[in-house]
């Protein structure tokens, strides 16, 4: 390659253009330092460096979105595009991760594990998938992809000396193996197909979105490409937990700390769907199959999840089980966007309804005061509205978000799913997507009446009753503060949804 060429694509390095992703990095090497020089404090003060340190970054990023000020268009070589969309995943993995600090706080505090690791591990699994939401080229889309995984498989056993930790850890990274072997495949193929000279709109680079697009518009019946085209779509499934690449959940839910499984379940998901929203519209030329297959998935996505959730008593496999549910919900809003220009939106809006309402559940979760976690049942929730009513009042909000009770977050953003797959005339979807609503009440009211209501147990007269771990010790003022933030977002974005929408566009 000529050295003009190198010279051009390092005229488009704008270094401003990720200065969040870079200042998480440099935040994450502090954090090291920092235990190196002031070992004594660092337990204490590290998980506050890292969560203050977050929040700078998200007002700068909200900041030079409401200005109009962040970059956009191509860089790095069509590496990555920056666009109102990628501000959006950047704030939603920000906000996410400041969560998950708090509860990793809390979780880590009477652990004799190390602390920064946990920290600086979380804050580079967030640059990476910021860089992820914003990829337009296949090899930054995998290298960004990867390196949040490769975080993920240490994060869900990171409580090394709990044998469930450790076994989720292996399940996840054997899964996520497959998945990440499914996904370089399909992206092989595709490499192979639009790089063939024999065909209209070949070009050296077809890893590019943008080149391997005009490709898939000239090709739009390859077998090859439409083979890529179905791993590619197979490997992102396996992240957003679709049926059926969705049989990793429950088991590394359960077993991963309580705040890794937060991440997974808001974060992981809502990188698969950066992910998919842009390959629906790389893909665009080849929807005569991909939409089919997504709406498919979509069916067996919600229908599974729903029926699966309604047996269960342990409470991370059932908060697992709903979160397959919920990618079936999203699934409709991206298949309605081949035709309703707003369905993007409504899956936005969704994600962000569905960040705050499992922040608000997964912090009661984490203040429950059982030190093995993953053997929290819906017994557990036993009474808690009696006993502590703050987090009683959390939990009913969080759920009932997540139920689609109005007038909270969780049920605009489910209707206006609806709506969208109403207008694109998707009416199967649409079914479908009510009888999974319906279906889901049951064991979403089966927590709350567990909270709500003493759980009678059996006992022998001569039988001591066992010392019960007081709901909310560990509570602090910040950790009510975390909370109420969850919980009021929740409620106002039921009432108001101007804010959100302005920053959506629509």
């Amino acid at each position: 390659m000529p050295t003009e060429i190198y010279q051009k694509i390092a005229e488009t390095n704008t270094w401003g253009a990720i200065a969040p992703e870079l200042a998480l990095a440099i935040l994450a090497l502090s954090l090291l330092v920092l235990e190196i020089v002031l070992p004594k404090v660092a337990h204490g003060v590290i998980p506050r460096v890292a969560i203050l340190g977050q929040l700078g970054i998200l007002a700068y990023v909200f900041t030079t979105t409401c200005a109009g000020t962040c970059v956009t268009g191509e860089a790095f070589g069509g590496m990555l595009s920056f666009d109102n969309t990628g501000q959006l995943f950047r704030m939603f993995f920000l906000v996410t991760s400041v969560f998950v600090s708090y509860l990793g706080m809390v979780s880590l505090e009477n652990k004799t594990l190390p602390q920064v690791e946990y920290f600086h591990i979380l804050l580079v699994i967030t640059a990476a998938l910021m860089l992820l939401a914003q990829a337009s080229h296949f090899v930054m889309l995998f290298v960004a992809l990867e390196t949040a995984t490769v975080g993920f498989y240490i994060l869900v056993s990171y409580f090394r000396n709990q044998v469930v930790s450790l076994e989720a850890g292996l399940k996840y990274l054997i899964m996520g193996a497959l998945s990440s072997t499914i996904l370089l495949f399909g992206i092989v193929l595709l490499y192979g197909a639009g790089s063939n000279p024999a065909l209209a709109g070949s070009s050296l680079d077809p890893l590019n979105f943008g080149n391997l697009g005009v490709f898939l518009s000239a090709n739009s019946s390859d077998s090859l490409a439409l083979i890529g085209m179905l791993l590619v779509i197979s490997g992102v499934a396996f992240k957003i937990g679709a049926f059926p690449f969705q049989i990793w959940i429950p088991d590394v839910y359960q077993g991963a700390p309580t705040p890794t499984t937060a991440l997974l379940a808001v974060a992981s998901k809502g990188a698969g769907f950066a992910m998919l929203m842009r390959l629906a519209d790389l893909f665009s030329p080849l929807g005569e199959w991909m939409y089919p297959l997504l709406s498919t998935l979509a069916v067996l996505t919600i229908l599974f999840g729903n029926l699966a959730a309604l047996t269960q008593r342990n409470l991370k496999r059932l908060l697992g089980l709903s979160g397959v549910s919920h990618a079936g919900f999203l699934l409709i809003g991206v298949v309605a966007a081949r035709s309703v220009e707003w369905a993007s939106t409504a899956v936005m809006f969704y994600l962000f309804a569905y960040l705050l309402a499992s922040a608000a559940v997964f912090a009661v979760m984490v203040h429950l005061g059982k030190d093995d976690d993953s053997d929290l049942t819906l017994d557990d929730l036993g009474d808690l509205a009696h006993k502590n009513g703050f987090l009683g009042m959390a939990l009913a909000v969080g759920i009932g978000s997540l139920a689609g009770i109005p007038p909270l977050a969780g049920f605009i953003g489910k209707l206006l799913i609806f709506v969208a797959a109403f207008e694109a005339e998707l009416y199967g979807l649409l079914a479908v997507a009510v009888i999974g609503v319906v279906v889901s009440i049951y064991y979403y009211f089966g927590i709350l009446k567990s909270a709500f209501f003493e759980v009678w147990r059996f006992q022998d007269d001569d039988e001591e009753t066992p010392e019960e771990p007081v709901p909310g010790a560990s509570l602090r003022f910040f950790g009510k503060v975390a909370i109420v933030l969850a919980v009021a977002g929740t409620i106002v974005l039921g009432f108001y949804q101007n804010p959100l929408s302005s920053l959506l566009g629509g």
